[in-house]
């Protein structure tokens, strides 16, 4: 099982700021393209050219991240700044 959390205009365009999974995708890259899968609104936010950011246990993680059990992944939209 792990918890994921959606920040930020994430959170707003999917509608929810977190949920839990029963079972733990092998990978931070497979994860995405499970959400992917969900359709619209999910597709949109988790399509391959996007640059939604990801952390795993408040740590910054790329696709190739492998997940355990009990870990917590956050998604957010990449930062702007100036």
């Amino acid at each position: 099982m792990i918890r994921l959390l959606y920040f930020a205009s994430l959170r707003e365009r999917l509608g929810r700021g977190d949920e839990t999974l029963d079972r733990t995708p092998a990978t931070v890259g497979r994860l995405r393209a499970e959400l992917a899968g969900r359709g619209v609104p999910w597709s949109d936010v988790f399509a391959a050219d996007q640059r939604v950011l990801a952390a795993v246990n408040q740590t910054m993680a790329g696709d190739d991240h492998t997940l355990a059990d009990g870990d917590e992944v956050g998604f957010f939209p990449p930062v702007t700044g100036g």
